[in-house]
C-alpha cells in the first residue's frame, strides 16, 4: 500500500477549513459557560474543564474525519466517472491510478468506521446517558453527514452533479459545525449563533465555488453540472463575490448585537487578504490560474475562525 498516495487523496490542505465552525461553534459555547449566561453554570463546576477539552478534541476528529471521507469519496467518484481525467490542479488518485476503485472503496469504508466509532464517543461524552434524545439526535446527524460525504459525487444520483453541492457544505460546514459544537456544549440554541455559522459557511462555500469556478470548462464536458456550470462564468464570480462579502456582513451583525469590546472586530484582519482575493478574481480570465486562490481562502476562513473566537472571549 502507497501511504502516500492516500495521504494526497485526503488533501491535508483542506482540513483547516474542515474545522473552522468547531472552533467558531467551540469558543462561542465555552464563552457563554464562563459568564454562565443562563446556561449549564460556572466554568469547572457543573461543566468540568477537562470534558471541554475532550468535547472540542473529539468534534475535531470527527470533522476531520468527515472531510477525509468526504475527500476519499470525491476522488472515487470523480475517478470512475472521467472526470479527472483532464483536471486542473493537483492530480486525483484514483485517475491518475495510483489507487485503484476497489482500494479507495475500502478506504471510504474504513474511515467511514472510523469515523462513527470518534462520533459516537463525542456523543456519549456529550449528552452521557441523560440525554438520550440528544444523541439519538446526534447519531442521526452523524450517519446523514457520512451518507451526504460519500453521495456528493458517488452514485447515479450523486447531488455534486447536478449544483446541489453548495447547499451540502454551507449547511455541514457552517450551520451543523458552529450550531451543533455550540448545542455540544450548552444544550440549547441561542438562535443569533447562527449568524457566525452563516459566515463559515458562506465562506466555506466560495472555497467549494471557487474551486467549481477552476473546473468549470473540465466539469461541463464531463456533465457534472456544478452551479458555476449552470449559472456561467461571469454570474459564478457575482456569487463569489456576494458569499465572501456576505460573510462579512453576518459577523458584523454578531458583534453589533453581543458588542463588549474592540476585541470582537479582531476578525476583520481575516478579510484583508480576502479582499485581495477579490480583486484578483475581478480581474482574473484564466479559470486555472484560481487554484492557487483556494489555499487563501481556505486559510483566511480558518484565520477568521480563530480571530472572531478570541476576539469574542477577550475583554
Amino acid at each position: 500500500m502507497d501511504v502516500k498516495s492516500y495521504i494526497k487523496a485526503a488533501r491535508l490542505r483542506t482540513l483547516p477549513l474542515s474545522v473552522s465552525g468547531i472552533i467558531v461553534g467551540a469558543f462561542l459555547a465555552n464563552f457563554n459557560i464562563i459568564k454562565g449566561n443562563g446556561f449549564i453554570g460556572t466554568f469547572g463546576v457543573d461543566y468540568p474543564f477537562q470534558k471541554n477539552y475532550w468535547v472540542f478534541g473529539l468534534a475535531i476528529l470527527t470533522t476531520i474525519g468527515f472531510q477525509v471521507l468526504s475527500n476519499f469519496a470525491n476522488d472515487y467518484g470523480d475517478g470512475v466517472k472521467g472526470t479527472d481525467k483532464n483536471r486542473e490542479g493537483e492530480a486525483r488518485m484514483v485517475a491518475s491510478g495510483a489507487i485503484t476503485p476497489k482500494q479507495m472503496k475500502r478506504a471510504m469504508i474504513v474511515t467511514a468506521v472510523l469515523t462513527l466509532m470518534v462520533a459516537l464517543l463525542l456523543i456519549y461524552t456529550a449528552f452521557g446517558k441523560e440525554n438520550f434524545a440528544y444523541s439519538l439526535l446526534f447519531f442521526g446527524l452523524g450517519i446523514t453527514a457520512i451518507i451526504a460525504a460519500i453521495k456528493y459525487t458517488v452514485g447515479k444520483s450523486a447531488y455534486g452533479y447536478s449544483g446541489f453541492g453548495d447547499v451540502f457544505v454551507f449547511l455541514f460546514f457552517g450551520l451543523l459545525a458552529v450550531v451543533g459544537t455550540y448545542f455540544l456544549y450548552t444544550k440549547q440554541i441561542n438562535f443569533t449563533i447562527f449568524l457566525p455559522a452563516f459566515s463559515v459557511g458562506l465562506l466555506s462555500t466560495a472555497v467549494l465555488n471557487l474551486n467549481n469556478m477552476r473546473d468549470r470548462v473540465n466539469d461541463a464536458k464531463a456533465n457534472k453540472n456544478t452551479l458555476v456550470v449552470k449559472i456561467g462564468a461571469e454570474f459564478a464570480k457575482y456569487y463569489h463575490y456576494y458569499l465572501i462579502v456576505s460573510s462579512l456582513l453576518f459577523a458584523l451583525l454578531y458583534v453589533v448585537i453581543h458588542y463588549r469590546s474592540p476585541f470582537q472586530f479582531l476578525f476583520l484582519i481575516a478579510y484583508l487578504p480576502l479582499t485581495k482575493h477579490l480583486f484578483f478574481v475581478y480581474k482574473n480570465k484564466k479559470e486555472p490560474l484560481l487554484d492557487g486562490e483556494l489555499k487563501k481562502v481556505a486559510l483566511s476562513t480558518f484565520l477568521f475562525a480563530i480571530l472572531f473566537g478570541l476576539g469574542n472571549i477577550l475583554l
